[in-house]
C-alpha cells in the first residue's frame, strides 16, 4: 500500500511539475501545499524523537536489568 501511495504522490508531482513549466499553478497553491508538508514533517519528526526517547529508556532499563543478573548471578 506504501508503495502504492508513493507512486501517486510521484505522478501527481510530475504533473505540477509540468503545470509549473507552463505557468498552470498559482504561486499561492505551491506555498499552501509546502506549509502542509512542513507541517506534516514536523509532526512525524516530534513522534520519532519520542519514540526514538521511550527506546532509548527501554533499553537503559534492560541493560540494568543485565547488569544486575551478571552482578548477582555471574557470567552463566
Amino acid at each position: 500500500m506504501l508503495e502504492f501511495m508513493r507512486k501517486i504522490t510521484e505522478w501527481v508531482l510530475q504533473k505540477e511539475e509540468e503545470a509549473a513549466k507552463d505557468c498552470r499553478i498559482p504561486i499561492e497553491e505551491i506555498e499552501k501545499q509546502i506549509k502542509i508538508v512542513q507541517e506534516k514533517k514536523a509532526r512525524l519528526e516530534e513522534e520519532c524523537q519520542k519514540n526514538i526517547s521511550e527506546l532509548e529508556n527501554i533499553l537503559k532499563r534492560l541493560e540494568s536489568i543485565k547488569n544486575i543478573e551478571l552482578v548477582k548471578c555471574g557470567k552463566k
